[in-house]
Order: C-alpha cells, then structure tokens, then sequence
C-alpha cells in the first residue's frame, strides 16, 4: 500500500496558519506529501523547506484571480496537488487541520482494510473545531468530512476545498473513528482579523487579490458563547504553538439547556430553510 498526502497553501505564515505541524503530523502515516505553493508574500516557502524531510514534493502554483468567485481557487490549487499524487490512498489536510498521535494506528489499519475494496472510495473523519482559544471547542460545526480517497476513480475537490465527490455522484465513504483537530478559528485576535479580511476576497471575483497590503488595524471579536472547555489532549506537534498563546478570550460555560447561543446555532444549522423563509 502507498499513501500519498496533499495540501496547499499561501501567505500560511503571514495569515497564523499551523501548517508546518499540519506537515509534521501527516507525515508518518505517508510515503510522500505533495504542497502546491502559492504566490506568498512570506517566508512561507522558506518554512516548508525548513522541515527537510525526503517524502515532501512541493511545487509552485501562483492562485488565479479570475478563479475566486465562490472559493473555486481552493478546490483548483487543492486537485492541482491531488493530481501529482502517485499512491493507492490520497490523504489531504488543510493548512489549519492537524493529526493526533493516538490516531495512527487507527488511520493505517483503516486504509490497509478497505484497500481492495472498490467500492469504497472515500474514508471519512471526525472534527474537533477549536475557536478564540485552543482549549476552546465549538461543537457546532460540521461534524465530518472526507480527508482519505481513493486515487484514479475521478474523485476531486469540490466547491471550496471543504470536501470531495465524483461527478456522476457522490463518494462512497466508511469512517475511520480518527479526529481532525481543526485550529482555524484560534490565531491572535489581530492576525485572525487579517485573514477574516483577506478570506472574503476568496469569494468575491469582483475584489481580486490586494489585501496582503492593507493591514488591519483593530482585533477580531471572538463569539465563543455556544462553545464548551476540550477535556481531551492536542496532537503533541501543537505543544510549542499552544504554549506561544498570548491573549485571552473571556468565557464562561452555560450548560447547554441554557445556552441561548448554542440553541440559536443549532436551530440555524439544522432548520436554515426556515430561517431563510422567515426573513
């Protein structure tokens, strides 16, 4: 069995993004790891280059501009580096997501089990989403996605990067009970503002690149209300980001038949339709 990882990224310096632990994790469960480079205005390449290992094959790849509308650029850049994938299981991360230790065992025998079986293409994993702070847990987000696929059946990235499926139909998927520690939501309040500003230009074609150099000048404003403290431990490649935290976000737990942000996020997520109507 070969396992070949992916990813992208750009600007992952400038923007707080844990990629280089992103890298470190994956790196053991694969047999080499494909990053499309974009066009950065940091010393991103440098940090890629920096971790030295045989099994990562980078490639540049300036973003397109014209592709931006609806974050299509992200599931462009993401199947320019599935498509230089040689093994039997592609396995993608996000610059933002991270692999627990505790998983590995887990994740191989997942893939070493459904290798000859066909007819699963995709294997799928849950999601810890940490928000404003890393001992913070949002439990509202999605709750899986595919990180696993199977190479040569037509599988690609879809919409903007968030998941997979096949052009006739969608992907069939077991689960392989491992984690995804997502860190998108916790960066220092001024560097989470700068990539809040700059992740919008990745829906609007209208607007283009530019903002790299129009710095932020007030903090974001973490909304941490519907989330609950994380009783469990982080991936240890995180120790060191962890232990650099310098901020703090004021937060008190409500229980969850009382939290009035919890139940409005909840109904939101799962009743949208009516939402929308009643607006």
């Amino acid at each position: 069995m070969k396992v070949s990882g992916f990813t992208i990224i750009r600007d992952g310096v400038r923007l707080g993004y844990p990629f280089e632990e992103s890298i470190k994790s994956l790196l053991p469960l694969v047999d080499e790891l494909v990053v499309a480079v974009g066009d950065s205005t940091d010393e991103t390449a440098e940090r890629l280059a920096a971790i030295d290992s045989p099994k990562l094959k980078m490639f540049a790849s300036p973003w397109d501009a014209k592709l931006l509308e609806g974050g299509r650029v992200l599931a462009v850049e993401t199947n320019k580096a599935l498509a230089r994938c040689t093994g039997d299981w592609c396995f993608y991360l996000q610059g933002d997501e991270v692999l627990h230790e505790q998983d590995y065992d887990r994740l191989c025998a997942a893939m070493e089990r459904h290798l000859r079986d066909d007819s699963v293409e995709g294997l799928t994993f849950r999601y810890h989403h940490f928000k404003g702070d890393f001992n913070l847990r949002d439990p509202l987000p999605y709750r899986k996605q595919v990180r696993i696929v199977r190479n040569n059946i037509g599988v690609q990235s879809v919409g903007d990067a968030c998941g997979f499926g096949k052009r006739s139909a969608s992907l069939a998927t077991r689960p392989t009970g491992a984690w995804v520690y997502h860190y998108g939501w916790v960066r220092p309040p001024r560097t989470m503002k700068q990539k809040m500003a700059e992740f919008e230009h990745l829906y609007d074609a209208q607007r283009g690149f530019g903002q790299a150099e129009q710095r932020v000048e007030t903090d974001y404003q973490y909304e941490v209300a519907r989330c609950e403290h994380f009783t469990g431990t982080h991936p240890a490649v995180m120790r060191e980001v962890i232990a650099r935290q310098d901020w703090t976000v004021p937060f008190t737990q409500v229980p969850k038949w009382r939290n009035t942000a919890w139940w409005d996020g909840f109904l939101r997520k799962n009743f949208s339709h009516l939402y929308r109507r009643a607006s």
